[in-house]
């Protein structure tokens, strides 16, 4: 899949902008990502990614790129794109060798490239199943969208069935996070219930829209820690993601579902 890359604003087929064999992104993940759904030369959500790339650069210590220099990349990438899919990543950039960041580090390296749409995918509801690779607990870390996805890529690696659409995935004590790339969100008596967070997971744009969005119908949320047993429990269960917008759940192993209107009115309502 071709994609038209910019590193720090240049093409990368020039050789004074080509990634730098010590890029500390590339040895270590030390750096944070956005992955953004374009229509129309549009980028959706966009202050939302953004906002959510400086949060992550703040909490790794790392400086985050001017949001002028980033939309400039942007609007060069997406102009004349009438449906793409956007990647921005930040690393602490070239350092020396260590774990340690190099105190005297120059500015961070920043990527932008934006790669052809995903096929648009069948409307049905679709079906998960459970990940045998947990998620890693820690409370630093937690909500940001940092480079170090091995659990994610581990977790994608356990199935090659097409009728699967996402896998959900467990944190390391059983308690349900998300799915490997999407969030989740099950319906109780009315009330839309999403897990808090709090130890590990993604604070996913999508996520935060859907919560709005349902505050805006009317429609109670609370984020909180859920279990496997609360699927059980549930009307409705659908999962969220920047790029593929709001997905129903028909079913996961021996759990079915049939009710997707909650899901229907936020997908209304959010254009996805």
């Amino acid at each position: 899949m071709s994609a038209a890359i910019l590193i720090d604003g240049q093409p990368p087929l020039e050789e004074a902008r080509a990634l730098h064999a010590s890029e500390r992104g590339f040895h270590y993940g030390d750096g944070v990502f956005e992955t953004a759904l374009v229509r129309d030369e549009r980028v959706r959500f966009l202050d939302d990614h953004l906002s959510r790339l400086a949060h992550g650069c703040k909490s790794l210590n790392i400086q985050a790129p001017r949001r002028a220099v980033l939309q400039a990349d942007i609007a060069r990438l997406s102009t004349g794109c009438a449906m793409g899919i956007l990647k921005i990543i930040v690393s602490r950039g070239a350092g020396t060798r260590g774990y340690r960041p190099d105190a005297h580090a120059g500015e961070p390296t920043r990527f932008v490239a934006m790669y052809p749409a995903l096929p648009r995918a069948p409307a049905r509801p679709i079906r998960l199943r459970w990940c045998e690779t947990r998620l890693s607990r820690n409370a630093r870390l937690a909500g940001i969208k940092h480079l170090n996805r091995l659990e994610q890529v581990l977790a994608q690696a356990e199935w090659r069935d097409d009728r699967i659409a996402e896998g959900l995935m467990l944190d390391t004590e059983g308690e349900l996070v998300s799915g490997t790339a999407s969030n989740i969100f099950l319906l109780r008596d009315g009330m839309l219930a999403t897990p808090d967070l709090r130890f590990c997971g993604v604070q996913g744009v999508m996520r935060a829209q859907v919560i709005r969005a349902a505050a805006g119908l009317g429609i109670a949320v609370v984020e909180e820690p859920l279990w496997p047993h609360d699927l059980e429990q549930a009307s409705e269960v659908f999962v969220t993601n920047a790029v593929r917008g709001i997905r129903p759940v028909q079913a996961l192993g021996n759990l079915r579902w049939s009710e997707t209107t909650v899901a229907c009115r936020l997908k209304k309502v959010l254009e996805c």
